[in-house]
């Protein structure tokens, strides 16, 4: 599931191995900070790594008695959240299942559209609640 922050680690590895500096002494303060945000990236990404899994393990859950295709489409909109369905479907021996589950994944433009706008959060509170069920 690490999967990308493995390839930006990487990308920032082969970043300071390119010797720019026979180009320019200059070009070294771009690279240097290409790779450090490269490797700012990839720190955040494997640090994440926690929550992936308690997610592979709220989806195991929702899906196991019955398929819900539903509960995928939040995570098939980014290339981690498509590496945690793959890994779900895998566990739940439902890989097939993969290329039907690409037809939530949004338009590209949609996305990058969605992202620039502001997100109205709501919070609910349930009165009913009941704390000794849990």
């Amino acid at each position: 599931m690490n999967l990308y922050s493995i390839l930006v680690l990487f990308a920032g590895i082969l970043v300071l191995l390119i010797p720019f500096y026979i180009i320019s002494k200059w070009i070294l303060i771009a690279q240097a900070l290409i790779a450090l945000q490269l490797f700012i990236v990839s720190g955040r990404l494997f640090s994440s790594t926690e929550s992936k899994l308690k997610e592979v393990d709220i989806l195991k859950k929702r899906n196991l008695t019955q398929f819900r295709p539903d509960t995928f489409e939040m995570f098939m909109q980014a290339p981690c959240g498509r590496l945690v369905v793959r890994a779900v479907l895998r566990d739940l021996n439902k890989q097939k299942e993969y290329r039907n589950l690409l037809r939530l994944r949004k338009p590209f433009k949609e996305v990058m559209k969605e992202g620039c706008k502001p997100d109205n959060t709501v919070i609910y509170i349930n009165e009913e609640f009941n704390k000794e069920l849990l």
